[in-house]
């Protein structure tokens, strides 16, 4: 079939492309690896203290057990970024988590991916019993229950408030 048309390189395709396919494959590969760092790192092991805080559910259901630390106080956030006031706490629990080496904070996200507005019925929602938002669960160092905050008391919100100043 070359022989019918003379000006057809005589070599296979594959073998010209083969350097420049090499090279797509290893910036591919780089860029793949570059961007899932973060979430590797992330989700690497929930048993160390990250940099920054976790952020986790993202309206499922969630075990906090997983996400408690021995030997620190772990701070749940229940929180939407379409509440107001879990916004504007946010940046003071990423502080805390960075200057405290026995608090760690996880903020638990409540949305789906999906929902617009806060999802009061995801499932983490509902398996906590959210009804208001920024909500906090503070386990002690041993990993029990130390503070949770209520309708009638908000006694979590106030510990975490006194370890701002």
């Amino acid at each position: 079939m070359l022989a019918s048309f003379p000006s057809l390189p005589r070599r296979l395709p594959t073998q010209s492309k083969t350097p420049m396919n090499r090279r797509l494959f290893a910036r591919s590969f780089l860029l793949a690896v570059t961007l899932a760092l973060p979430a590797i790192g992330l989700a690497a092991d929930p048993k160390t203290k990250s940099p920054k805080p976790l952020r986790v559910a993202f309206g499922q259901e969630i075990d906090l057990a997983d996400y408690v630390l021995p030997g620190k106080t772990t701070v749940f956030d229940f929180t939407s970024k379409y509440c107001p006031p879990c916004v504007a706490i946010a940046p003071d629990l990423e502080k805390l988590h960075a200057t405290r080496d026995d608090i760690v904070v996880v903020f638990v996200d409540i949305n789906r991916p999906e929902t617009k507005g806060i999802d009061w019925k995801s499932p983490v929602a509902v398996q906590h019993g959210m009804r208001s938002i920024p909500h906090f669960k503070i386990f002690g160092p041993d990993g029990k229950l130390i503070a949770e905050d209520t309708p009638k008391d908000a006694k979590a919100r106030q510990m975490v408030t006194k370890w701002f100043k």
